[in-house]
C-alpha cells in the first residue's frame, strides 16, 4: 500500500470516528468520547494537525490524554456505559432473537461491564511516589 494510501485510510477513520463523536454530542444514546479516542488515535497515525486539535480541545483534550497514559475513564461515562448495555441486554432478552445470539450478545457485554468498571477514574497523582523516610523508632 501506498503512503497516499495509507494516510487517505487513516484520515478517513478519522473523519469517520470524528462525525460519529459529533452526533453523540446530539443524540443521548450515543458515547462521544470513545469517538474521539478513535479520531485521535488515527489522526496520529495519518492526520496529526487533527490528532493535536483533538488533544487540546479544552474539554476532551485531557480526557483523551487521561486514557492514552493511564486507560482513565470517568466515572459518569462508565455508568452511563453501564445502564446503556444493562438496557440493551433487558430488551433483547424479551426479543424474538435466537438464544444464541442473546447469550452471545450479553455475555460479551458483561465482559466490557466488568473491563470498564476495572478501568482506573482518575490519573494516579504525581505525589504517590514520595520517598520513605526512615522511621523514628528505631532504638
Amino acid at each position: 500500500m501506498t503512503v497516499i494510501l495509507r494516510i487517505l485510510l487513516w484520515r478517513t477513520i478519522a473523519i469517520v470516528a470524528l462525525l460519529l463523536g459529533l452526533i453523540g454530542l446530539l443524540l443521548p444514546i450515543m458515547p462521544t468520547v470513545p469517538f474521539l479516542l478513535i479520531a485521535a488515535w488515527a489522526g496520529g497515525k495519518g492526520w496529526p494537525v487533527l490528532e493535536a486539535k483533538l488533544l487540546a480541545h479544552p474539554k476532551y483534550g485531557p480526557q483523551i490524554i487521561a486514557w492514552r497514559h493511564y486507560g482513565v475513564v470517568k466515572r459518569q461515562p462508565k455508568v452511563i456505559a453501564i445502564v446503556m448495555m444493562t438496557g440493551s441486554a433487558i430488551m433483547l432478552s424479551f426479543s424474538p432473537a435466537h438464544l444464541a445470539i442473546k447469550l452471545t450478545v450479553i455475555g460479551i457485554m458483561l465482559v466490557v461491564a466488568i473491563w470498564l468498571i476495572l478501568r482506573p477514574e482518575h490519573p494516579p497523582l504525581a505525589d504517590s511516589h514520595q520517598q520513605e523516610t526512615p522511621s523514628d523508632d528505631a532504638s
